[in-house]
């Protein structure tokens, strides 16, 4: 630790406390994940131990990267690239207005980096504004690899407590424990109308009822004809047919036709029916990106 002189906390992450410090002989800014190891604890949290395995495979632009990892008895360190702050503290700066060209980057970065964690064969299953992070040259990268798990063949039962609910898809709603990269997509989605709307999100539901009831209010009540398979889902009950009432213009005024479309094309309740981050990323919503965006 003699390496790095702390400067400020941060905050508090999935399980442990954030730090900005200053690497003594680079002097680069770093952020500091320090992880209380219990004495009668089993060691090192398994999320930690996740995140660690997961982000030394995941080196991307738009993934948070992973410099170091320093072990005493009772703490573990994880030295991560520092950014300036994270969506939601962004969110909070904007005085509810958004310049549309931002919302348009931040998106295809957000699709970036889940593209290629899903080429990975890895779920991030916690996406929300805190934890996709923003430097100071305006480059997104997802952060918090606490929940995220490598996912493979044989298909394997997940837990259904993941995602934070605002950001949780009708599928893990409902109790589902087959899934596989459609959950990072729904989250996505309520990104992306939480970015055209300057930071205010799309269903913020009390609970997992009202989650649901807000999600079909708008979408409309999936059936068997639209879902199949929806009645045998574990934790399923009927809700009243709702049909989608306020079209998506009203919903996101600020968002152009095209990128409506996208976002109708990553909010669709039957989970085998939402696009993939690969096929997003070259959706015509994203046609007049800056080239230099693209290929960086």
């Amino acid at each position: 630790m003699q390496k790095y002189e702390k400067l400020d906390k941060i905050g508090e992450g999935t399980y442990g406390t954030v730090f900005k410090a200053k690497n003594r002989d680079t002097h680069e800014i770093v952020a500091l994940k320090r992880v209380r190891l219990d004495d009668d604890d089993e060691g090192v949290p398994s999320s930690a131990l996740r995140e660690i395995c997961l982000l030394k495979e995941l080196k991307h632009k738009n993934i948070v990267r992973l410099h170091d990892v320093l072990h005493s008895d009772k703490k573990l360190t994880i030295v991560f690239e520092h950014c300036d702050q994270d969506l939601k503290k962004y969110f909070d700066s904007l005085n509810g207005e958004i310049d549309p060209n931002v919302v348009k980057s931040f998106m295809f970065q957000l699709l970036r980096g889940l593209a290629f964690c899903h080429s990975k064969k890895v779920l991030h299953r916690d996406l929300k504004p805190q934890n996709l992070l923003i430097n100071k040259n305006g480059e997104l990268k997802l952060a918090d690899f606490g929940l995220a798990r490598a996912f493979g063949i044989p298909v394997k039962c997940y837990s259904a407590e993941v995602v934070t609910l605002w950001y949780r898809p009708p599928d893990v709603l409902f109790g589902a424990k087959l899934y596989s990269t459609s959950i990072d997509m729904w989250s996505a989605g309520c990104i992306f109308a939480e970015l055209a709307n300057a930071g205010r999100p799309l269903f913020p539901g009390a609970d997992v009822d009202d989650q649901l009831k807000r999600i079909f209010k708008l979408l409309g009540t999936p059936t068997e004809e639209t879902w199949p398979g929806i009645g045998a889902l574990p934790e399923y009950k009927p809700f009243p047919l709702y049909q989608p009432t306020m079209p998506l213009s009203q919903v996101v005024p600020k968002l152009n036709s095209k990128g409506r479309d996208l976002l109708q094309r990553l909010l669709v309740c039957n989970p085998s029916l939402r696009i993939s981050a690969d096929d997003a990323l070259s959706h015509v919503y994203f046609s007049d990106l800056s080239p230099a965006l693209k290929t960086t």
